[in-house]
């Protein structure tokens, strides 16, 4: 038999350049069957491994129940908590709804957007941007309305308050950046509490008031004011972010003729001196 005949005689299995464009076959069958499988989970990842992850960050302070979706779009009940464990938790009337979107050029950058019926004109939009200098997250600018109430699940001092009323949020150019291990808070925020009131006093409502975040410069910190827009109870002090530290006095105080109905409110606000009573944090 000559050496052509015999290897024709072998199995087909055995043969050298069949084995190797079979295996090769394998291979790439096996690394498409992966890359597939990547994408599939990329694109219906669902919508509690982002909930998940808004639990670890927030330290279980904003908890997404009831999720549905995936990822990228999908809706939860958005609910306050005090953290692990707390039984004051308070969930907004209306499910919370998200989008987000990706992009890799000129640079890695994640845009979410949320909206609420009931509190969100226009949807809330969130821009991060990843670059060589470090995290970039930008607040386009915005307004919205939303139940004071829900405040109580924070816990402490909410929970006792109970507050009532509306709260509105409004941004402007608004940046937060972290580099080199430093938080940096560029643009404004204001919070405003219209006609506040609580369980702690008869007056109803108390005022209404504004917190308002000025961003940080090269030559100053992040600045903190409260001042009353109206009401019988007065709120006014000051504070800033400095060495990842809030540093807020202020005051809080009734006129004589209302402070028997606003005793039991000063006595939780802060350490009492007469009609007012002094507030510290940090």
């Amino acid at each position: 038999m000559s050496r052509l005949d015999a290897l024709m005689a072998q199995p087909a299995f055995v043969r050298p350049g069949r084995s190797r464009s079979v295996g090769a076959g394998w291979r790439w069958a096996l690394a498409g069957g992966c890359l597939g499988l990547l994408l599939a989970l990329a694109i219906w990842a669902p919508a509690r491994w982002l909930t998940a992850a808004v639990e670890q960050l927030t330290q279980q302070r904003l908890l997404l129940l009831q999720a549905r979706g995936t990822v990228w779009s999908g809706s939860a009940q958005l609910v306050l908590s005090a953290g692990p464990g707390s039984q004051a938790a308070m969930a907004l009337p209306e499910r919370l709804s998200w989008s987000l979107q990706s992009r890799w050029w000129p640079s890695p950058a994640i845009e979410v957007a949320f909206s609420v019926p009931c509190c969100t004109p226009a949807p809330l939009r969130l821009q991060t941007t990843l670059g060589w200098s470090g995290v970039t997250l930008r607040v386009l600018d915005h307004h919205s309305d939303w139940p004071a109430s829900a405040l109580a699940g924070l816990g402490t001092p909410w929970n006792t308050i109970q507050a009532q009323g509306r709260l509105q949020l409004d941004t402007r150019q608004l940046e937060i950046r972290w580099a080199e291990r430093r938080l940096q808070v560029l643009g404004e925020a204001s919070l405003s509490l219209i006609d506040l009131s609580s369980r702690l006093s008869t007056l109803r409502p108390m005022g209404s008031y504004r917190l308002q975040f000025q961003g940080s410069t090269a030559q100053s910190p992040m600045h903190i004011q409260l001042d009353t827009l109206d009401g019988r109870l007065q709120l006014q002090g000051q504070g800033q972010w400095a060495g990842e530290r809030w540093r807020f006095q202020g005051e809080a105080s009734a006129a004589p003729e209302h402070e028997a109905a606003l005793s039991n409110l000063l006595n939780v606000l802060g350490q009492r001196r007469g009609n007012k009573a002094l507030m510290t944090m940090g």
